[in-house]
């Protein structure tokens, strides 16, 4: 099968997602860890928690090969207790940023080993994409079988009931078979958006059917599609909506979909739920339905970005989702309020509360894919009157009843129109406090309910602070944010992955409730299980039995349970919707560790903007009448440089005694060319003006005249190109080299040091300083990351020496607490 396959494929070509488990030093002290690991520039966290007082005031880091210390730290104060614990610490170790195999030792116990490295999230958005392709109805690639191919019978429409609709396909929405749209069209939501965001991430090992191959499209796209597809058939007029496929009768016993034989009445058809906006329900539980917004909003935001990003792809396509998106969006904004999924012979449903939020991100989709102002006006109005996700801050809410979990329209709107940004952060912000004021009484930053599904209110939340600090660049709530995360894959009171083979050698479920599992040992792998909930929930659910004894008895308590079990549905049983929610944060995570340096046709542009370093460039050529002042500056301020010099410079006696004084002094000396060649046309950048053997050529020779002066290409493998001005193409041929393009940061004027009065683009070093106080000034991430050039030599027909100013420019940063760093430092973590 091929789900099986893909499970091991992955685990082959991702052995890095793997942790290596140590007995603890003793029993009553746990160190929990996010098992996936972590990025070299992101925060790292653990949580040493114990039943009894230690002293764990300080930790250490230590590489998993040799058991050496490689970091020191101070652990947090006690938080105290949290759930089975009696006292609970952070480690924070963020500081530590070398990528390797690593564990930690505190108070006595050791931590599972765990890896530090940019790719530690690599894959696994692709991973949890087996879920959703095993939770297919119609043809499912994962049993390479048919199921439910006759849905279905129309119930409450306008129609006579027992009329037959075809609405085959779509996803089944958790170990159960019902399916719906409210969840359906909020995954195909964040399927789209995650290949819209994070496409790099993403690749193309099968067929649209789902079963093995490529076919030209991202696996995300195939089966946000695929979600597409079915909706279309559940909005198959401009008057007529469905909500719901099957109700609560399918919970009649553990089977695989291709064996489903529940009957509603009417052989292998099942109940196809018309939204009528008011209550419903077909035995003795009704829902409290008052109109279609909630519904109507969702099938319209997922129509509407299908329709933008198919809008080339396939153009006709493209078309029908946008008629249909302003189609169900008006039945929205005529019928206001809530459509709820249908109970029938028990009283669970989803009992969403709130349309606002769902009106807010169609009208926002819907108006920026055809340009009415109107539109993202109405968009306004929704979120004025739904700033905050109602779930946040509160210590419980009924089961879906704030749904989605966060509101991606705020972030849309956002996006669509900068003005109203600070309105839309504003509302992110204030439901982040929220939770925020909850989650730092702990040592987990839990401020999160345990509710049902508190897993996927997790991701949503984890989601809404990402974007959040995307579109602010205020980065207060990061260590939240990955806190969150962190929770998701080991680092709470279990120390157990939430997500079905995620990471492969880790502790994750491996007994979910699922009929795939259970009977016949399939991994359900990528599925995100619904999470902890309070132990006052657990007692009062009906149907729970444990089979397999309990591995996580010493850590559950009154505050929250979680069992490894298919007996337990309310901890353990994957779901839909929060893996698809899933799909767009691991992206999100894969992208981010990838993207912590700006590229631009192929070159970094700049480095990690969180982090506040930056490195001073020098390039010459012909002239280097500033060399020797810029050397004695750097000396006296005790900061390191990096210098690009063609082979000519290099080659020319009159400049060794400098080159050999940069050598000295530690600062990075590397290749800018050896002719200082023109590659590509000024106005034209695609079109090259040097053939690959050229520019090989050329290189070389720099290489050579490096050499003479005791450079090898080894310790120079960071190259600036001539002129600063190259295309993707040069960049290909440079990493074909073994060597990696690097170019000045954008957004200030320090590199129009080389002009001269008679050029109609001069600019004065008193403009150009000010160009770079002002930049610094006027944005949130400031010149972190930066790659500020300047030349080592100009034209003497320019007498205003910038150099001459690199002192008080020097002093100016390091008041700013600037680091300055070499290239190669800044960018460490790249190569």
């Amino acid at each position: 099968m091929w789900g099986i396959i893909s499970f091991f494929i992955f685990a082959l070509l991702h052995p890095h997602i793997c942790i290596s488990a140590h007995p603890h030093i003793n029993d009553s002290s746990w160190i929990r860890i996010n098992q996936l690991g972590y990025t070299p520039q992101g925060v790292k966290v653990a949580v040493w928690c114990a039943k009894a007082a230690q002293d764990a005031a300080t930790f250490t880091l230590h590489d998993a090969n040799s058991d050496k210390v490689v970091w020191k730290g101070r652990s947090s104060g006690d938080f105290g207790a949290y759930g089975p614990f009696a006292h609970t610490r952070r480690l924070d170790f963020t500081a530590f940023r070398r990528p390797g195999t690593y564990y930690l030792a505190c108070g006595g116990s050791r931590s599972p080993q765990f890896r530090i490295g940019r790719d530690v999230y690599k894959g696994t958005a692709d991973f949890c994409l087996q879920y959703m392709r095993q939770q297919r109805s119609g043809y499912n690639p994962y049993l390479e079988d048919s199921c439910h191919t006759q849905d279905g019978f129309t119930v409450y429409g306008p129609m006579p009931d027992g009329t037959h609709v075809d609405v085959a396909g779509g996803w089944h929405d958790a170990s159960d078979y019902l399916q719906y749209v409210t969840t359906s069209a909020n995954a195909t939501y964040h399927l789209l958006a995650a290949w819209r965001d994070f496409k790099p991430v993403f690749g193309d090992r099968c067929q649209a059917n789902g079963t093995g191959g490529r076919n030209g499209v991202a696996d995300v796209l195939d089966e946000a599609r695929w979600g597409l597809d079915w909706l279309l058939k559940m909005h198959p007029a401009p008057d007529q909506l469905y909500n719901q496929v099957a109700d609560d009768r399918d919970h009649s016993g553990m089977r695989l979909p291709t064996k489903d034989t529940t009957s509603y009445g009417k052989g292998l058809e099942r109940p196809v739920y018309f939204c009528t906006g008011e209550p419903q329900g077909l035995k003795k539980y009704k829902n409290r339905s008052t109109g279609l917004a909630s519904t109507a909003g969702k099938y319209a935001s997922a129509f509407a970005l299908g329709a933008a990003l198919y809008r080339d792809a396939d153009s006709s396509y493209s078309r029908l989702l946008q008629g249909k998106a302003a189609s169900a969006y008006a039945l929205g904004a005529a019928r206001p309020g809530v459509c709820q999924t249908a109970p029938c012979g028990a009283p669970y449903f989803y009992e969403e509360d709130n349309w606002r939020d769902d009106m807010e991100l169609g009208a926002t989709m819907l108006g920026r894919l055809s340009g009415q102002q109107a539109l993202l006006r109405q968009a306004t109005d929704w979120a004025r009157q739904e700033p905050l996700t109602p779930w946040m801050g509160a210590d419980t809410a009924r089961h879906y009843q704030w749904y989605p979990f966060h509101n991606f329209g705020h972030y849309e709107l956002a996006s669509a129109s900068p003005a109203l940004q600070p309105a839309m952060m504003g509302y992110y912000r204030q439901g982040i406090n929220a939770v925020w004021e909850k989650a730092r009484h702990n040592a987990f930053y839990r401020g999160i309910p345990f509710i049902w599904c508190s897993n996927n209110l997790t991701v949503s939340f984890a989601i809404q602070c990402n974007r959040y600090r995307y579109l602010t660049k205020d980065h207060r709530y990061r260590e939240l944010e990955q806190a969150c995360i962190d929770w998701l894959f080991g680092c709470n009171p279990w120390g157990t992955a939430m997500v079905a083979g995620l990471p492969a050698s880790g502790d994750h479920p491996e007994d979910p409730h699922s009929s795939f599992s259970h009977l016949y040992g399939y991994p359900v792998s990528g599925g995100l299980v619904d999470g902890p909930v309070y132990g006052s929930i657990y007692k009062s659910l009906i149907g729970i039995t444990l089979h397999n004894g309990d591995e996580y008895a010493p850590f559950q308590s009154d505050l929250a349970v979680y069992h490894d079990d298919f007996g337990d549905y309310s901890t353990n049983e994957p779901t839909m919707d929060g893996t698809a929610s899933l799909v767009y944060l691991l992206a999100a995570q894969d992208y981010e560790a990838r993207d912590a340096f700006t590229c631009s046709h192929g070159a970094i542009i700049r480095g990690d903007s969180t982090r506040r370093q930056l490195a001073l460039v020098f390039t010459a050529d012909e002239f280097a009448d500033g060399g020797e002042a810029i050397a004695q500056v750097l000396q006296k301020h005790q900061v390191p440089a990096s210098f690009f010099f063609t082979g000519r410079f290099y080659r020319d006696p009159a400049h060794t005694a400098l080159i050999q004084r940069l050598r000295r002094a530690g600062h990075y000396l590397g290749p800018h060319s050896d002719q200082h060649l023109l590659y590509c046309d000024w106005n034209r950048r695609d079109s090259l003006l040097v053939t690959q053997q050229e520019f090989n050529t050329d290189l070389q020779h720099c290489y050579q005249a490096m050499a003479k002066q005791g450079i090898s290409r080894g310790s120079a493998t960071w190259f600036l190109p001539p002129y600063e001005w190259y295309n993707d193409t040069i960049a290909a041929w440079a990493s074909a080299r073994q060597l990696q393009l690097v170019n000045f940061t954008p957004g200030t004027l320090s590199h129009a040091d080389y002009t001269w009065p008679q050029l109609s683009r001069y600019r004065s070093c008193d403009t150009i300083l000010q160009s770079i106080m002002d930049y610094e000034k006027q944005h949130p991430a400031g010149l972190n990351g930066f790659m500020l050039l300047m030349h080592a030599g100009v034209d003497p027909r320019r007498t205003d020496k910038c150099w001459e100013r690199l002192d008080n420019l020097l002093a100016w940063l390091q008041e700013k607490d600037y680091k300055m760093v070499t290239v190669p430092r800044l960018l460490q973590e790249r190569k």
